[in-house]
């Protein structure tokens, strides 16, 4: 099974940017889908962006035109490229896996890293 380590995450000011990174235990090119999602105090978990292994990426209406999701499989990692922040942005973010197993699907998550966007 797939392990998944986040990092990147930290104290930025508004208009700032950070760089998040996923690392995978294992290959990644197989899996179906992954992603980030995001959870604030008192919120459900959301999704932040993802990107499935044909290259389709779809974005939050939040973050559209701000974040960019990358998938490099030859280092078994995911980014996150988070520009011009808000502190709506403010968040514990989590990488998460999707993979099929003959007709079906088991998701994994990551431990999470902090996201804190404050003058």
């Amino acid at each position: 099974q797939v392990q998944l380590v986040e990092s990147g995450g930290g104290l930025v000011q508004p208009g700032g940017s950070l760089r998040l990174s996923c690392q995978a235990s294992g290959n990644i090119a197989s899996i179906y889908a992954m992603g980030w999602y995001r959870q604030a105090p008192g919120e459900q978990r959301d999704l932040v962006a993802s990107v499935t292994n044909s290259g389709l990426a779809t974005y939050g209406d939040s973050v559209k035109g701000r974040f960019t999701i990358s998938r490099d499989n030859a280092n078994n990692a995911l980014h996150l490229q988070m520009n011009n922040l808000r502190p709506d942005d403010t968040a514990v973010y989590y990488c998460k896996s999707d993979q099929t197993f003959g007709d079906a699907m088991y998701a994994t998550w990551g431990q999470g890293t902090q996201v804190t966007v404050s003058s």
